[in-house]
């Protein structure tokens, strides 16, 4: 990974390095010189540590994924998903119909029913993206900073990982079924919050971009006026 490309995964600075190699095959890690705590202390982690730390939606765990390690499987991991996603769809599509005639024209309408459900849950997900993204810009317009898009969808898309947890609640079908798929949901939401937060030490809310509106509005109503006097 390319020098100035790290994240402190504490206070989101920019970071040169991640450690430091001495002789003797002795390693010390930077210390980040705005928050003064340690870059990335991930990197002396386990990699199930690190698992355990973001699904528990920790922002520090998300920063290390995605900016201090040369993950890229985000596409693979969002075609997954939603395949998880269009086999539950399908499966309560089935569950809901007695028809159990074997004629091969039926096996293959639910085939297609299959690749309808993919087909909308890809929608779903695009409409999700797009409104994110479409919100953040706004936001960060109203700041006056910029936005990297990039970033930001590979963020979504691997913080979309608990669409994975859908398999198990089908294939261990029970009396709360429903509300295991709305705590799966509301699960991947916070994890998609907490990515976001990752990206952006602060995102502004939306009176805060009101008041810098309401701000620049008055300082042009001043320079106006001055102008006339």
């Amino acid at each position: 990974m390319a020098p100035g490309l790290f994240k402190c995964v504490e206070c989101n600075e920019d970071a040169n390095e991640l450690h430091r190699d001495y002789s003797n095959g002795i390693l010390k890690i930077t210390i980040c010189s705005s928050c003064k705590k340690p870059v990335d202390k991930y990197i002396e982690y386990d990699p199930v540590i690190i698992l355990i730390d973001a699904t528990l939606c920790k922002i520090q765990a998300f920063r290390h994924i995605l900016f201090n390690t040369e993950i890229n499987i985000h596409w693979k991991l969002c075609v997954f998903c939603l395949l998880c996603e269009a086999y539950l769809r399908w499966a309560l599509l089935q569950g809901s119909q007695s028809n159990d005639d074997p004629a091969d024209i039926i096996r293959y309408t639910k085939e297609w029913e299959f690749y309808c459900m993919f087909a909308l849950a890809s929608l779903e997900l695009a409409v999700f993206c797009i409104g994110v993204l479409f919100i953040l810009w706004t936001a960060q317009c109203c700041s006056g900073s910029s936005v990297e898009f990039t970033p930001l969808l590979k963020a979504l898309l691997l913080s979309s990982y608990g669409k994975v947890l859908l398999i198990p609640a089908v294939i261990w079908e029970h009396d709360f079924s429903p509300l295991c798929f709305s705590l799966i949901r509301l699960f991947v939401l916070t994890s998609n919050s907490q990515a976001i937060r990752g990206e952006y030490q602060q995102t502004p809310t939306f009176m805060e971009c009101i008041h810098v509106k309401h701000t620049h509005r008055q300082r042009k109503i001043t320079v106006h006026s001055l102008s006339f006097t």
